[in-house]
């Protein structure tokens, strides 16, 4: 194995209604708030990295219908994220840009159908 799924972004109006209702019904927890209004919730005394992803509701005032609302983060377990990255590109992958700033310590990418996703740098266990 060489990725987990690590997180789920959400997209959303009201970061704080949904992660109201997501923690109801998934009998997740808050784990963070970041300054730009995100946040993440997930399964109690575990966090980040455990079994369950995490799901991460991001504040946006551009709810159009042709943006993606939801894409995956996955992350390296068996090598560093640059060694990551080469397979994915390789796998087909295709490096895409989303308005990232370029100091990001995440790469976004596109699988073969131009799905949106991202390989984050931390490296977590394989399960």
């Amino acid at each position: 194995m060489a990725c987990r799924i690590s997180e789920l972004i959400l997209d959303c109006v009201d970061p704080e209604r949904l992660a109201a209702f997501w923690s109801e019904v998934l009998g997740y927890v808050e784990l963070s708030r970041e300054d730009d209004g995100s946040i993440e919730i997930g399964p109690p005394d575990v966090g980040f990295g455990g079994l369950q992803p995490t799901l991460v509701l991001s504040p946006t005032s551009d709810p159009r219908p042709e943006k993606l609302r939801l894409h995956i983060d996955v992350n390296a377990t068996d090598r560093d994220q640059d060694a990551e990255l080469e397979r994915l590109l390789a796998l087909g992958a295709k490096p895409a840009d989303v308005g990232q700033a370029g100091t990001e310590d995440w790469h976004v990418l596109t699988d073969p159908e131009g799905n949106e996703f991202c390989l984050l740098r931390r490296r977590l266990q394989p399960l």
